[in-house]
């Protein structure tokens, strides 16, 4: 599939700042892949969600022993 595409003056140095060594081009087709990745994790995230239960998180919570981290470095 082609498109032809017209790329605001704009973007064209920052484009070519963060392209690295690939072609502008494949820089494109990766910005648009993370996009659609971000888009059907976002779709996924809330559907979870939306399945999801305050009531079974506090019980879950509920669980956990209130003592301080063995290790120092867990504590925060």
């Amino acid at each position: 599939m082609n498109f032809t595409l017209r790329i605001p003056d704009y973007y064209k140095a920052e484009i070519e700042a963060l392209k690295g060594n690939v072609s502008i081009n494949q820089f494109i087709v990766n910005a648009l892949g993370e996009k659609i990745a971000s888009l059907k994790t976002m779709d996924y995230l809330e559907e979870r969600a939306k399945r999801g239960s305050t009531d079974h998180m506090l019980e879950i919570l509920n669980n956990v022993p209130d003592v301080e981290p063995a290790d120092e470095k867990d504590r925060l």
